[in-house]
């Protein structure tokens, strides 16, 4: 997003007045390409939120979204994501915490009723718990459906696939089967490393009566 002087003034501004407001809670405040994040732990997550709601310097009054990203490697792996915008001073904010598998963060649907939903998508995709969420259940993927498909771990094919028996005049689950094997790629590049006559193999049957084939131009 391409930002103003001005504006990416005003986000600096807004970063340092928000940690101002919680020299406890705010973790980390930082604008990289013209957007602005404020790191914050899970606890503070409700009372954060609605000071950029209510504050008249603030005046957050959408949630664009809530996300989630996955870092294995981290003692708390996944990442929640709050995206919001004020429409009165056209700017945007990102709030960030972060959890584990095993730990709740506290759901903000009394600060923002569209967060039932977004809510409900990262704990799908992800498997996070919101606390007090008055609905968590899986939205994206079937009642049914094992695991949680945005997890870094989480098996390309999935553990199940789904198809419609017609003996049975039902939808059934069954264990994944691969209809053909893992191809083995080899990564090289198609204009180095090619010693077949024809350049990459299979271009020969391309070749129609008449054509000149690939590395045979100019010879006599």
């Amino acid at each position: 997003m391409i930002q103003t002087d001005e504006q990416i003034q005003a986000l600096r501004d807004l970063g340092d007045y928000v940690a101002a407001q919680f020299p406890q809670d705010v973790l980390k405040t930082e604008l990289a390409k013209g957007e602005l994040s404020v790191s914050v732990p899970r606890t503070a997550i409700t009372k954060v939120l609605s000071f950029l709601r209510d504050d008249s310097n603030c005046l957050f009054k959408q949630l664009v979204a809530i996300c989630g990203a996955d870092y294995p490697q981290r003692e708390e792996r996944f990442e929640v994501v709050y995206m919001l915008l004020s429409m009165k001073h056209n700017l945007r904010i990102r709030v960030k915490l972060t959890t584990d598998e095993m730990t709740a963060v506290p759901s903000v649907v009394p600060v923002f009723s569209s967060a039932g939903w977004f809510e409900r998508e990262v704990w799908d995709m992800y498997g996070v718990i919101f606390a007090d969420n008055p609905d968590l259940r899986r939205i994206l993927t079937d009642y049914g459906f094992e695991g949680h498909p945005l997890r870094k771990d989480f098996p390309l094919t999935g553990y199940v696939e789904m198809r419609y028996d017609d003996e049975q005049k039902r939808v059934v689950y069954e264990p994944v089967k691969l209809v053909q094997e893992f191809r083995s790629w080899d990564f090289l590049s198609p204009w180095e490393g090619v010693t077949h006559p024809y350049g990459l193999p299979g271009d020969e049957k391309a070749t129609q009566p008449g054509q000149v084939q690939l590395g045979e131009k100019g010879k006599s």
